[in-house]
Parts: structure tokens; sequence; C-alpha cells
């Protein structure tokens, strides 16, 4: 049975599922759907058509589903799309999208996103991330799976963030940062793989194959995208083969100074 307190305010529409827990001074739309098992704390706010999946917990003052921060937007109906097992916490804000990104922010599962996360309009999260305080994602970011966001970070609108792959706190991302790999400061730039998240993922010869492919994409001085093309060509290895994929469908560039791979210690 689902625990909702008298002093929430619910309109009339919403779809709540079973066990769903939503407390005090909340307010949840009309064209919310909160599925079972999800808890909302004290004074959320779930505006719009927000879809949540099952066994979410949103913290306190969260602000999900609100009309996106864009001067384009005109009403139109847009969207907001979470996933099942989400950890949200206080004062988070996460916006739908808008008509020129395709409608629709979808966020996946088993991600936690700590205090102060902005998720802006047409944003894509994978699963399994991490976006620690304040972090801040313009419209139209998309992230892969098992990705780390550092806090303070600012991500520029349109980056894409590959699989894997860590974005150091207090850093200010502008361009794209391929699986695997590892990028801080202002502005952000390559500094390696990002081996702590790879070794407890991965197998140890996946590792020396892609930590030959970094050397070979950034620390040779071949042109990137031929060097990307060619080791697709060579390598049979399936991680490889989607870090080669990434430099060759890059749209913002990728930030790279060629410092050299860190080693094990």
């Amino acid at each position: 049975m689902s625990q909702i307190s008298p002093l929430a305010i619910i309109e009339d529409g919403a779809v709540i599922g079973k066990n769903v827990q939503i407390d005090a001074f909340c307010f949840i739309s009309s064209q919310a759907t909160i599925g079972d098992g999800t808890t909302i704390a004290q004074g959320s706010c779930i505006y719009g058509k927000t879809t949540i999946g099952k066994n979410n917990t949103i913290f306190s003052h969260a602000v999900i589903g609100s009309i996106p921060q864009d001067l384009k937007f005109a009403g139109e109906d847009v969207e907001l799309i979470i996933g099942d097992y989400n950890k949200i916490r206080e004062f988070t804000l996460f916006n739908p999208g808008t008509k020129g990104g395709g409608g629709k922010t979808i966020i996946g599962s088993h991600n936690l996103f700590m205090g102060f996360v902005h998720l802006g309009h047409d944003v894509i999260i994978g699963n399994h991330c991490i976006l620690a305080n304040a972090a801040t994602l313009a419209g139209h970011v998309e992230v892969g799976d098992y990705a780390v966001i550092g806090g303070m970070t600012p991500i520029h609108q349109f980056v894409h963030i590959g699989d894997y792959a860590m974005i150091g706190g207090a850093s200010a991302l502008a361009q794209d940062v391929p699986p695997f790999c590892m990028a801080e400061g202002n502005r952000a730039s390559l500094r390696g793989l990002n081996l702590t998240g790879l070794r407890r993922n991965l197998s140890r010869e996946d590792i020396n194959e892609l930590k030959s492919a970094y050397r070979e994409l950034f620390e040779s001085g071949k042109p990137l995208k031929d060097t990307a093309s060619a080791l697709l060509e060579s390598t049979k290895n399936h991680y490889v083969n989607d870090l080669c994929d990434f430099v060759l469908k890059t749209k913002r560039g990728i930030p790279f100074d060629r410092k050299p791979i860190q080693e094990d210690q």
C-alpha cells in the first residue's frame, strides 16, 4: 500500500504505483507517472509529463520535470523519462526535452545524482553513472554507462561522454570525452584512461588492449581519425572498436594534449 501524506498535492490524473511513498509538501502533476516502490521526500516537485520508474529514491526539494531553461520553449508537449533504482539527492533540477532536441530527456537506471546536480533539456544519461555534487549538464549532453562526473563540473551543450569515462571535479568540459578515458582541467583535456573504473569492470587483457590503442591514438602524433580507422581494421577487441568508433563520430572534437598515459602503480 502506498503511503501518501495528506499534506502532499497530487493532481487528478497522476498515476501512482504500488508501495509509493510521497511525503508532506510534495507536488505531483496530473501528467506524472510514479513507478512502484519509489520514495519522494518532503518538498519535492514532479512537474509536467514526467515518468519515473520503479524503486527510485528522490530526496527532499528535488525539482523534476519543470519546463526547460530554453528561451525557445513555447509550451510544446515534451517529457522527462527516468528509469529504475536511481538515487536523486537534494535540490537536484531535471528538465524535460525541447522540440528542437526530440522532445525527451531520458535517464537510465541505477544512477546516483548527488546534491544540486542539474540536467538540462534533451540530456540522455545511461546506466550506473555517478554525478557528484553540483555537476551541471547543459542541453543535449549525452552520457554513456558507468560514467563518473566530478563535483562542480559544467558540461557544455551537445557534449558526448562515453562509457566508463571519468571527468575530474571542478573541470569545465567543452568537447567530447571518449569511452574509457579520463579528463580533467579547465578547459578539460584527456589525462589517460580511467584505470580505476576499468579495473573494476574489465579484464587485464582488455585494459592492455585499450592502453595500446590510447597510445596510438593520442600519443603517436599521427592524424587522429586516420589512426582510428586503421585500428578498426586491425583490432578484434570490441572495447577498442568502441573507442575508435567514438573518435570517428565525434562532432565537438576530443581535447587531448599528448601527455603520457599513467602506468600501473
